[in-house]
């Protein structure tokens, strides 16, 4: 129970940072800067056509926007479709790299940047979806609030099957305490899929020299080295014109590849607030696991149990609401005491997985 009040009082913490952002009404003038939206792609013929049409649909000055486009060694389609959109300005690049890498999407990004010519650097996936006023918040964030590195939302959308609309409650979690954080001025987590920083800084923190060798952290660890330097200069766009919207995975082996991915990089964080913040989440949700598999044994010990899954619920509710209204998507928080008891399971997993041996991604086996 003593973890189970560490954990609320964390939660709690995060709520506050949450509730400490400021609401982005939008641009108030016409954007100044020019920007480069980013976009590194491995056989995504699927769904780079989209993407492209929706950033090329935006309500931005066509003059001030520069779309660069990174094929990463895709096997399919993918360059075909993205040089169709030539004539519309889109710039299709090659990553050429002969060496093995642990992070193609760095290189690809790094080789980008090297060749824009904006301002500001946007960063996206290329199975995203935007709405038409998306790139106009987010830059009139940047600019009105003299921000170096801007986070923006990014919400699942579309789902299949039970398993996606889990999916879809969770990563809102993700999302919101990587919002919270920056609310609470101490930074620890964004996603690439809708990331935004200035050009100059880049270049002035080194790029991605000293993470270069880690496989993910082109969003995360860059926020770290940014934040270290210039805390206050780091913002996010809590509005919702600024959603990125994504899919969720279809198989269970794609979500548990994916968050091993993700959690690979924990280890390597500068931050020892955050580490520890990580070790209290995860030993709560161990011991909360351990509990329950020693309740059937003793059954003396339920009522402590029970009370500290409830507990997790209640505080997770609390702080899962805003987030859910915030994206339109209260309907999910039916799924949360499901949630409660499986994100149990998955955490224990995930936090031993993501730091030992191999696994998939965009099919190469990744160390």
């Amino acid at each position: 129970m003593v973890f189970a009040g560490v954990y609320v009082l964390l939660v709690g913490y995060m709520s506050r940072g949450w509730w400490a952002l400021p609401d982005f009404l939008g641009a108030r003038k016409k954007p100044e800067t020019t920007v480069s939206v980013l976009i590194a792609a491995r056989n995504e013929a699927a769904n780079i056509g989209r993407t492209l049409s929706d950033i090329l649909a935006q309500d931005f000055p066509k003059e001030q926007l520069e779309i660069i486009v990174v094929d990463d060694h895709s096997t399919d389609a993918t360059s075909t479709i993205v040089q169709s959109f030539a004539s519309q300005g889109v710039k299709l690049l090659t990553l050429n790299e002969s060496e093995p890498l642990n992070s193609y999407k760095k290189k690809a990004i790094s080789l980008a940047i090297g060749e824009a010519k904006g301002q500001f650097i946007i960063t996206t996936d290329a199975d995203c979806r935007m709405g038409p006023d998306w790139l106009a918040t987010v830059v009139a964030c940047m600019e009105e609030c003299d921000y170096f590195l801007l986070s923006a939302p990014v919400v699942y959308s579309q789902q299949r099957s039970f398993f996606e609309e889990l999916q879809t409650l969770e990563f809102l979690y993700l999302i919101g305490l990587g919002a919270a954080g920056i609310g609470n001025r101490y930074p620890s987590t964004c996603n690439g899929a809708n990331l935004i920083y200035r050009r100059d800084v880049f270049y002035e923190m080194g790029g991605f020299n000293g993470i270069d060798h880690l496989a993910s952290g082109d969003d995360e660890l860059f926020l770290h080295k940014v934040a270290a330097r210039y805390p206050d200069k780091i913002g996010f766009c809590k509005s919702r014109d600024a959603i990125v919207y994504t899919d969720a995975k279809r198989s269970l082996r794609g979500f548990i590849n994916q968050r091993r991915r993700w959690a690979s990089k924990s280890t390597h964080y500068k931050s020892k607030g955050i580490v520890v913040l990580g070790v209290c989440i995860w030993l709560f949700n161990v011991l909360l696991l351990v509990s329950g598999v020693t309740m059937f044994a003793y059954q003396g010990i339920w009522p402590v149990v029970v009370a500290a899954f409830s507990l997790k619920f209640l505080t997770e509710l609390i702080f899962l609401s805003p987030l859910c209204r915030f994206a339109k998507r209260t309907d999910l928080l039916v799924y949360l005491p499901i949630l409660t008891v499986v994100h149990v399971l998955y955490m224990a997993y995930i936090g031993i997985a993501g730091n030992l041996g191999k696994y998939q991604w965009k099919g190469r086996r990744v160390n």
